[in-house]
Formats: C-alpha cells, structure tokens, sequence
C-alpha cells in the first residue's frame, strides 16, 4: 500500500476536529468470508488478524464509563469475531444502540445458523451490503453466488420482523460504485431498489445507504492498476463541497482496530494513521479518557476528499440530499 500516496501531510483537505464522542466504531479484524473488489481494510478468508477477549473486554469498560451511545461493529465480518456475541449482549445491557455492518452471506457461514435470531433479539441494527440489486454486478464486486445468499439472507431477516414497520428492527442496505465514479443520488436510488428488490423477491428494508469507494488498500491498487488512481482522485477533489466537511462522521466518532488502539475513521486506521491525542504517538482504548464534547484533533489525508465529494459519504450514507 506505500504506493498509493495517501498520507496527511500531503493534502490540502481542510482542517477539522471532533467535537463530541458519539459513537465507538470497532473494527474486530479483518477475517471475513469474502473477498470484495472495493474492501478498503483488505479483508478475506485466510487474514488472521482479530480482537481477543482482553481487548473486547477494554472496549467493554471504555463503554460502560463513557457516554457513547452507539456502538458500530465492523470488520471483515465482525460476526465471525468469537468475542462478537460478547460485544453484542453486554452493549445492549447497558442500553447502548449496537449496529452490525453486515455482508449478509455470513449468516449461512456453518456454526452461524441462529445467528440472524440473535441480532434480531438483542434488536441489532443491521447495515447489509448490497450494492445493487443485480446479480450480475453483486457477483462481480463480492463474488459468485453472493448475489443469490443475500438475498436468501435478506428475507430470512424480513421473516424475523427487520425492515418492517413497527417491529423496530432496522435493516439498511449499502450501494458501493461498481467502478471509479461516485454514487447517484442516494434518495433516488433508494425508491429504485425498493421497487426492484420489492417486485424481484419481496424484500423490504428501512433505508438505503450510499457510500463513495476509497481509494485505498484493495481499491486503490486495483485503480492503480488500471492507471485511474489520478484520475479517480481527481474526481473525488473536483466533487468536493465545503458544505460537507461539517457533517463527516470523523467529528462525532473514533475508531478501534483488532488491537484496541484509535483511529479518527476506518479509513485512516487501514492506512494506519492513528488517532493523535495529548502528544502521544498512539492511544489504546485501555488508556482513553472521556472525550465529551472534544475537542480532539482529525489527521487528515487526500482521501477524505472521498468523503466530502458530490453529495458526500459517511458510514451513515450521504451527508447531504
């Protein structure tokens, strides 16, 4: 990845700092079940990086002394973490929102097969992938026969109450870009796989959610290897609104790798640009006073021009309509 000319004191990007501690994103490793076109932490099946109990148990303290109120469980696929179920149920109990960002095919992984009753009864809020509502295209960013499980996954969720109303349980899915070019209007294209997913196989689901490729790790060699990384760059520079930089989710959220020390976003934590705090060159979880109200410092890079272009990215979708 140091070919990819991404770090901070490189960029123009304005500066910004986090003003208040909303939500703890934690990534337990970069283990999953497959292997996406456009996965910005370069996760796949034979990656053996992943959270032990002792640091499942810090982020556990931090939560129980803090007053962050979400919890945002990330991976790989975070479920395949055996500290996972741990998380989940002690977060909870403490009454703290628990969002799974899921691939929706690790639901039929063997030793997974209760696993969608168990998000549903602790009332987890599931993120899915799905980025279009095609299989063709789902096929050629996650793999062949992703297209078909998910959406065998999606209406078992259904069947368990996620995406209908009134039940509470969310169910959001994701559009990620098929190529070098940012997503369209997300509200657009929202009402298009509601129609299509609906009139196709009946799913139903809460919201969709619009989220711009990085240009880093597995994505961002592969534009290198297609000679577009410059061009792709320039696209996300040229797309920038002043307008987004007060929205990104960088402000309200830190992130924790499978080893328990913080990152501003899951992006900088896959080019390993750790959160900077009191002069200290890394901060673990173990060792994170309160942050309240901030302010905190934001190491920026070229790629946050990923996050402010067109009609914006977080994790939570597109910042503006």
């Amino acid at each position: 990845m140091n070919r990819l000319p991404l770090i901070e004191e490189s960029t123009d990007f304005p500066a910004i700092r986090g003003c208040r501690l909303e939500t703890l994103q934690v990534n337990v490793g970069c283990l999953c079940n497959q292997r996406c076109m456009h996965c910005h932490v370069d996760a796949a099946p034979e990656r053996r990086e992943i959270m032990d109990a002792a640091t499942a148990g810090q982020v556990l303290s931090f939560l129980a002394s803090s007053r962050v109120r979400t919890l945002d469980l990330t991976g790989g696929a975070p479920e395949l973490n055996p500290s996972f179920r741990t998380l989940v149920s002690a977060a909870s109990a403490l009454g703290i929102r628990v969002i799974d960002r899921c691939n929706l095919t690790v639901l039929e992984e063997p030793g997974q097969e209760d696993l969608a009753e168990f998000l549903a009864h602790h009332g987890v809020e599931i993120i899915a992938s799905m980025p279009c509502y095609l299989e063709e295209n789902v096929d050629q960013q996650r793999g062949k026969g992703v297209y078909v499980s998910s959406v065998r996954m999606l209406k078992k969720l259904n069947s368990l109450g996620y995406g209908v109303d009134g039940t509470g349980l969310i169910l959001n899915l994701v559009y990620n870009p098929l190529g070098p070019f940012l997503p369209p209007a997300q509200s657009e294209l929202e009402e298009e796989y509601r129609r299509e997913l609906g009139e196709r196989h009946g799913i139903v689901f809460n919201r969709l959610l619009t989220i711009t490729n990085m240009p880093i790790q597995r994505f961002g060699l592969h534009l290198v290897t297609l000679g577009q990384f410059d061009e792709y760059m320039d696209l996300l520079r040229c797309a920038h609104r002043d307008e987004n930089v007060g929205s990104v989710m960088c402000q309200t959220l830190v992130n924790v790798d499978w080893r328990g020390y913080l990152y501003n976003c899951d992006f900088n934590r896959s080019l390993d640009l750790p959160l900077r705090l009191d002069e200290r060159p890394r901060v673990h979880i173990s060792e994170l006073p309160p942050l309240g109200n901030g302010p905190w410092p934001i190491v920026v890079g070229e790629h946050c021009y990923g996050c402010t272009a067109g009609q914006g990215s977080s994790c939570g979708g597109a910042l503006t309509s």
